[in-house]
């Protein structure tokens, strides 16, 4: 439904390719469930850590870049950012045209995120909300609709569509034993301050009554927080950028991974085929580094 909202300056048409993403995760969802990591999603990023060593290379974190500058020599740099961050340690090398470009590309709705730690399951009106790892909680289409609309339009919605995962269900290793977590996230108008979780819980509650009884601790993020936990993610957006026509195909800029400093690429969601848990945008600037180094 987000690609049906819309923006007075914006025609419709522009924004219904947003859809693809969720179509994509329909698809995915059929063919194999919605797929979760045992032992949580940073189990991804070790196996990927340990494959990295295993073929000789080295990880170095805590460490925050300010400049390029103080990179090692390299035939190749892959930066892992959204346009914004990126102008800051690379824009003193970029050509004035190419930053301008940059500055142009457009980010997108926040999110509002909540992590629960709950004494038991979800008490869901609905048993088959009980037999699903991700559970999409928005009443009516309408509402939904309304939902999306608001957030688009810088409104925080009343009653948000939230999305909200229940991982514990299928993998009890995250939690002591009897024990459940819950994390959610609804969309809100970029940089929003609106503190979106008492209308999350009611959300939740309207689907669940006794939900608020069950809850033990919460970790929350606004949309700022989300941002000083990972740069790219300008006023919350997830997305690293809007995905409408002019920055489906050919984002950031019609250069994609590609940048004007030779051996400098991008490799973020900011790049094609944008968001999501695929790698696939750093698969296709290693293709294009590749191809460059040897040509």
């Amino acid at each position: 439904m987000i690609a049906r909202s819309r923006r007075p300056d914006r025609p419709w048409w522009l924004l219904r390719l947003t859809a693809g993403f969720g179509l994509v995760l329909g698809v995915m969802a059929h063919m194999v469930g919605w797929v979760i990591p045992r032992g949580g999603a940073q189990k991804l990023t070790d196996a990927l850590v340990a494959h990295l060593r295993a073929l000789g290379g080295e990880v170095i974190a805590n460490h925050r870049v300010t400049s390029l500058d103080e990179l090692p020599r390299a035939r190749a740099v892959l930066c892992d950012l959204s346009p914004r961050p990126f102008l800051k340690i690379a824009g003193a090398r970029l050509p004035a045209s190419y930053r301008r470009s940059l500055e142009r590309y457009r980010y997108g709705m926040g999110v509002f995120k909540v992590d629960w730690a709950l004494d038991g399951p979800i008490p869901w009106k609905a048993a088959e909300c009980g037999r699903a790892s991700t559970v999409h909680l928005g009443g009516t289409l309408a509402e939904l609709e309304l939902s999306e609309q608001q957030a688009w339009s810088g409104t925080a919605p009343d009653r948000p569509f939230v999305l909200l995962t229940q991982p514990t269900l299928f993998d009890p290793s995250r939690a002591p034993a009897g024990k459940h977590t819950v994390w959610t996230y609804c969309h809100v108008p970029g940089g929003s301050t609106v503190d979106m979780l008492p209308r999350i819980e009611a959300q939740i509650e309207r689907f669940a009554p006794g939900f608020r009884h069950r809850i033990l601790a919460r970790s929350v993020m606004s949309p700022a927080g989300i941002e000083g936990h990972n740069a790219n993610y300008v006023g919350g957006d997830i997305g690293a950028g809007i995905a409408d026509l002019p920055q489906f195909f050919t984002r950031p800029t019609w250069r994609m991974y590609s940048t004007p400093v030779s051996g400098l690429y991008l490799c973020s969601a900011a790049t094609p085929p944008g968001v999501g848990v695929h790698g696939m945008c750093g698969y296709f600037a290693a293709q294009r580094a590749l191809a460059d180094i040897h040509a």
